[in-house]
This record gives structure tokens, C-alpha cells and sequence, in this order.
């Protein structure tokens, strides 16, 4: 059959220019914010101390404490080894090329450190990377380390260094190779690669304004994950209304009618799908954590820029294409062609969906069966936190000096927690502490006269620590001592310094993970429910979310604990893995839904998800893959809070895609019958539906 179109009307003839004005409109928008795509590091903070709200104890400390100090500082420190000990050369050469106070040696004699103060305000990781150049040239034999909270500061930014380059080109490299395999065709993918970028654009442009004028906190996990996002989210919705797009071409010969057609099919599910996760990560406003607090708008935009580009650039540059988008495999137009024969050209889903219709209870009863067996394996995933130097998967220089220091010194030197109390209450205040388990030494900062400095009627005592100050027992000292001071009469203690940062922000964390994760389960189930007008599909839908999420922790655990023998997690770690789960899962089951529904309405419940898994189950599966895929890419940032988030994430995906959503959903809702539409008109009455013994292929297909 020819694919020669009529030619066009009189007053048809300037349909091209409404595309053409929105391709040359992105242009622009994509021009304008491409370049804050790479400054988004500018206006980003890693530094954790400002995750924290006002409220924490820790940051009440904090600010107090600074009042102590003439100017803001953080410490780096410097620590050397040697076989054999450390000579008078190798003491000489450390004075000399620190501006900071003299090396003190070990008492073992095989190390010697150097707390050197950095000016906070300025750029911590120039400053720690001038004194580790510096140090290039030690004697042989000697093996110098820079570490500290400053080292690991500056280490934790180099980190982040690869998110606006080594991020983007593996996420872009991989979704282009999918798409490649997907379409066959050389022009289609670069066009969706193209609207996926521009969705990056914009949104990164619009980060950057809100993150330079203090509107949000933006960190390097926020940014990794938006650009993620941003490629995940876009390419899941191109596939979808590419996929219409080519069903509307074999059925209708004006390219412009078909992508009409095409968008009244694919808009719900997409807006529902957009919707649904925007609403989700939103959600984490409620966090007390500015980090967690953050990255809610940051990924909200994210999408919604997806979600415009989708919509407005991708069908503008399909129907100025047209089939020559597709080439060399044009679809071609079949006049005779009826929507029901589309099934013919889908045949493994055509089989697949035949399975699920031949024995619907026993598939979702064993593959449900299964899930549920990992999900019991989820209690041993460890989300009690890290230390610090452990969330570096690679060997970094501050992780090398921890280690080095914890061996030769009291491993929480030059890393004090510090307790603020009343005057009258200094020596109550220095008398409990001394005698907590985990402190060596306790002493109180002294003012210019040698005496205990008072400032505002408060005095401030710094404890060292026998831990590593960024260690789990390290933290737990920090509790113990807060027990011993808050018993000091009238002495309204604080404590603070890095240890207790890292310890309220882990139990902030934890305080969030309890209160989110029944929100967005709540918020998703209602977006559901107002979608599929009906309440039994959109529990069930959650139900089999919540299920497949357990299971992917239970997974996660035995890979984590004895694959890749991870320390633990974040308690971050679960909140970020169940938000993303559940708001990008269900859209799986959300672009498979609203066409059963769509077909329900015309065959009845039974054939119409049979239907609507054989024309939906090669583009649902294709999206699954590009999400992970894109996911995975986070795996090239050295860090452990990332490599797990992508894994999570990578593989509750595909379980969702290829198991719950192509196999228990479909089985789900044939068992159920059309009761799983309650309360809407659909659970009364509906099309009568074809025998059940009927090939699926020509399920729905006209009677004679």
C-alpha cells in the first residue's frame, strides 16, 4: 500500500508552523539553560552540617560555638608514616611545608600529624589540594596523608566532580544504544536523545536560579539524581507516545491526524505517570533534613521538564518527520486495517498474554509467592549508617589517613566534639564528660589569657575522642556524653562538632523515613484511584509496589551484605529507594492500566487486558530497561550512598516491568474479573467478552 498522503487541504496547509514554532522555541529555552547544566556545582553544598534544620542540637551547638572562634575554620590533618618511625628529616620537612603548628610525633614513633585550620568560607578543596601538592615531594620511605573533615570535604567533591560529564555521557551513551536496538532506526533515537536533553536544559536553568537565590539546597546527590531523571522520565514517555504514534500511521494516512490521535491516548498515562512522581518526590518537603528537603523540588522539576518536552518538542519533531522518522521500517498505512488486528503485529506479547490467560490464579499466586519469600529478607538490610570515609568506594587520600591515624592517635584528634554549657556549670560540665566511655582527653577553650574563655555567660569544652570522630562508636560516645551533661545541673548543655552532625543527621533521617514512606504510599494510592475511577485496581496495584519493594531490599541485602560486602547504609538509603520505587513503579502498571481500561470499555475485562499487555508489553519492558539502565549510570560516582540508590532502584524497576507488571497485574486483574473496577460503572456492566478460549490475537475482532 502506497504511503502517499492526500494532498493537504487549503486550509490545512500551515500546519507545520505551530511544530515548527515549538521546535524553534526549545531552541531558544534549550541555548539559554544549557550551559547552567555545568554550573549547577556552583551553587551546590556537600557540606552536611548545613542538611541539618535549625532545630538539630548539633547545629544550636554549632552557631554557639563559633563564638568561640575569631574567624570560621575547618581542620585538615595532615598525618605521616614511615616504617621504621619518623626521623628528624622527616619532622623538618612537615614543619616546613605547613604553614600550621609544629608535627607532633606518635607514641609509637611511626607517625606524626598536623592539625592545619582552613578558612571554611573559601574553597575547602583548592586549599586541601595545594597542601597535598605541597606534600608531593616527601623523603622516601615517608607517606603523607591529608585528611580530616576538610580532606574528606574536598575528597567528597572530586567525587561529584563526574556528574555534569562522566554522568551525562554514560546515562546519553546508554539510552541512545537501547533506543537503537528498540527502534532499528538511526533517526528516531537521536530525536528522543534531543527532547531528553532539552528537558535538561530547562530544568537545570531553573535549579540554578532557585538554588543561587537560596530558594532550595542543592547538593551533588540532588544533581546526579535530577540528571537521571531527567533521561530516565523523558525516554519512558517518548517511548510511549512514539509507540501510539506508530499504531495512529498504519491506521490513519494524515500524519497530523495520527499524532492527534496518538496524543488523546498516551496524554492520560503520561500526565498520570508525570503526575505521580512529582507528587512523590514532593513529598519529601515534609523531611526535616535540607538535603532530603531539596532534592523534592529539584526532582519535581526534573520530570515536569520531561513531561513538557514529551509533550510539546517530541510530537512537534515527529510530525514535521513523519514516517521518515522511522525510517528504514516507515510505517506504512492499511486502510483495511482495524485497531484490533495492531495485536497481530505484537507477537511475543501475544504469546505472553496468552499464558496469563490460560492460567491467571496459578501465576499470580506463585509469582507473588516469590516476591514475598525475598521480601522476608528484607529486616537484614543494615540502613543504621556509615561512617564517613566508608561512603568512598575507591581508596581516597582523607580514607588512607583515617586509617593511618586511628592506628598511631587518639583517632578523634583534631576532630573534637564540643560541648556549650553555663559558666557556673564548667566544671560539672568537664567532670561528666572526662568520665564517658570514648573520650580521652577534655579540655576547655581557653581565652587569651589562659583561662576558660566566656563568652555571653557560656563557655565552651572540646572532647577528643578515642574513635574515628565520622565512626558509628564515635557517635555512640556523642550519646553517652550527652546523657552525662544533660544530668549537670543548670548546666543546658549542647553538644556538637562533626561526630554529633553526623549522628543527628542520620536520626533525622531515620525520623523522616517513618513519617514519608506512609505519605507517598497515601498520596500514589489516591492519584490511582482518581485515574482508574475505581478503589479494588489501585490498592491491588499498591499492594503489588509495596510487595515488589520489600523484595528488592531482601535482594539488596544478600548483594550488598555478601556480594560487594558494603559496611551498611544510609537510612537515607531505603526512603530515597522506596520513593523512587513507588512513584516510578507504578508507572509501569499505570501505562498498563489505563489501556485495560481503555479496552475494558470495548471487549470487556478479560480480553482487554489481554489486549492491552500484548500492545503495551514490548514498550512497558523497553522503558523498564532505559529506567535502569539509566539508573545504573550512577554507579560511575565512587560513592556508596549512590551505587546503592542505583542498584535499588536499577532492580525493583525491571522486577516491576518484567515480573509484577507483565505478569501478576495482567493475572491479578483476569482472576478478579470486573469487580477489580469497583466501585465505577465498569464493576456492574460491561462489553460482553469474546470466549476465553479465543486467540488472543483476534481477541475483540469484529463477528460475523
Amino acid at each position: 500500500m502506497s504511503t502517499a498522503t492526500e494532498p493537504p487541504r487549503r486550509t490545512s496547509r500551515w500546519r507545520w508552523l505551530l511544530p515548527a514554532l515549538l521546535l524553534i522555541a526549545w531552541l531558544v529555552a534549550a541555548g539559554g539553560g544549557g550551559p547552567f547544566a555545568g554550573k549547577l556545582s556552583e551553587v551546590a553544598s556537600n557540606d552536611a552540617s548545613t542538611f541539618l534544620p535549625a532545630s538539630a542540637e548539633s547545629t544550636r551547638a554549632d552557631e554557639l560555638y563559633a563564638q568561640f572562634n575569631e574567624s570560621e575554620f575547618i581542620p585538615a590533618i595532615v598525618v605521616a608514616e614511615r616504617d621504621g618511625g619518623i626521623t628528624d628529616e622527616d619532622l623538618a620537612f612537615l614543619a616546613t611545608e605547613s604553614a600550621g603548628p609544629p608535627p607532633i610525633p606518635s607514641e609509637d614513633g611511626e607517625a606524626a600529624q598536623m592539625i592545619v585550620p582552613l578558612d571554611a568560607s573559601g574553597e575547602v578543596q583548592e586549599a586541601v589540594e595545594e597542601l597535598r601538592t605541597a606534600f608531593e615531594g616527601a623523603p622516601d620511605g615517608l607517606t603523607v596523608y591529608v585528611t580530616g573533615p576538610a580532606g574528606q570535604a574536598a575528597d567528597l567533591s572530586s567525587a561529584f566532580a563526574g556528574i555534569d560529564g562522566l554522568l551525562l555521557l554514560v546515562a546519553g551513551g546508554v539510552v541512545l544504544v537501547i533506543l537503537i536496538v528498540v527502534y532499528r532506526s538511526p533517526i528516531l533515537p537521536f530525536v528522543v536523545i534531543i527532547s531528553a536533553v532539552f528537558a535538561l536544559a530547562l530544568a537545570s536553568l531553573i535549579v540554578y536560579l532557585l538554588a543561587d537565590a537560596g530558594a532550595i539546597a542543592l547538593n551533588g546527590q540532588s544533581q546526579g539524581i535530577m540528571f537521571i531523571l531527567v533521561f530516565g522520565a523523558a525516554t519512558d514517555y517518548a517511548l510511549l507516545l512514539v509507540s501510539r504514534f506508530r499504531e495512529e500511521l498504519r491506521i490513519e494516512q494524515d500524519k497530523y491526524t495520527a499524532m492527534r490521535a496518538a496524543l488523546r491516548g498516551a496524554i492520560e498515562p503520561i500526565a498520570a505517570s508525570a503526575g505521580t512522581v512529582i507528587l512523590g518526590v514532593l513529598c519529601l518537603l515534609l523531611s526535616d533534613l535540607n538535603s532530603n528537603r531539596g532534592l523534592g523540588p529539584v526532582a519535581a522539576i526534573g520530570i515536569a521538564t520531561s513531561f513538557l518536552a514529551s509533550l510539546t518538542f517530541l510530537p512537534a519533531a515527529l510530525v514535521l518527520l513523519g514516517r521518515a522518522a522511522f525510517w528504514p521500517s516507515r510505517p506504512r498505512f492499511e486502510p483495511d486495517t482495524d485497531r484490533s488486528d495492531l495485536q497481530s503485529s505484537h507477537k511475543f506479547w501475544g504469546r505472553v498474554a496468552g499464558f496469563v490467560g490460560s492460567k491467571p490464579r496459578p501465576i499470580w499466586i506463585v509469582c507473588s509467592l516469590v516476591l514475598v519469600a525475598f521480601a522476608l529478607l528484607a529486616p537484614q538490610f543494615k540502613a543504621s549508617g556509615v561512617a564517613s570515609s566508608d561512603l568512598f568506594l575507591l581508596q581516597t587520600d582523607s580514607k588512607s589517613g583515617q586509617e593511618v591515624l586511628g592506628e598511631h592517635f587518639d583517632a578523634g584528634t583534631g576532630s573534637p566534639s564540643i560541648v556549650v554549657a553555663r559558666e557556673g556549670a564548667l566544671e560539672g560540665v568537664v567532670s561528666a564528660t572526662e568520665g564517658v566511655e570514648g573520650v580521652t582527653t577534655v579540655q576547655p577553650v581557653p581565652g587569651p589569657d589562659g583561662a576558660p574563655r566566656v563568652v555571653d555567660g557560656l563557655v565552651a569544652v572540646q572532647a577528643t575522642l578515642s574513635d574515628p570522630a565520622d565512626s558509628l562508636a564515635a557517635e555512640e560516645t556523642v550519646e553517652r556524653i550527652r546523657e552525662a551533661v544533660g544530668s549537670v545541673p543548670d548546666a543546658e548543655a549542647l553538644v556538637g562538632g562533626p561526630t554529633a552532625v553526623d549522628l543527628d543527621t542520620k536520626d533525622t533521617a531515620t525520623r523522616d523515613r517513618t513519617v514519608i514512606i506512609p505519605v507517598v504510599t497515601i498520596v500514589v494510592l489516591l492519584v490511582l484511584i482518581a485515574l482508574l475511577r475505581a478503589v479494588v485496581a489501585p490498592v491491588l496495584l499498591m499492594l503489588t509496589v509495596i510487595v515488589s519493594f520489600a523484595a528488592t531490599l531482601g535482594i539488596s541485602s544478600l548483594v550488598f551484605n555478601h556480594l560487594f560486602g558494603f559496611p551498611g547504609a544510609d537510612p537515607v538509603v531505603p526512603l530515597f529507594g522506596f520513593v523512587f520505587l513507588v512513584a516510578l513503579g507504578i508507572d509501569y502498571n499505570i501505562f498498563l492500566m489505563t489501556r485495560v481500561r481503555e479496552e475494558t470499555k470495548r471487549v470487556g475485562t478479560r480480553d482487554g487486558t489481554l489486549r492491552a499487555l500484548t500492545v503495551t508489553g514490548g514498550v512497558i519492558t523497553s522503558a523498564g530497561i532505559v529506567l535502569a539502565a539509566t539508573f545504573s549510570a550512577l554507579a560511575v560516582i565512587p560513592l556508596l550512598f549512590l551505587a546503592q540508590i542505583a542498584f535499588i532502584v536499577a532492580f525493583g524497576v525491571l522486577l516491576d516491568a518484567l515480573l509484577v507488571r507483565s505478569l501478576v497485574v495482567p493475572a491479578l486483574t483476569i482472576d478478579i474479573g470486573k469487580k477489580i473496577w469497583w466501585p465505577s460503572r465498569l464493576a456492574r456492566t460491561e462489553p460482553s467478552e469474546p470466549d476465553a478460549t479465543e486467540d488472543v490475537a483476534t481477541a475483540g475482532a469484529p463477528r460475523s
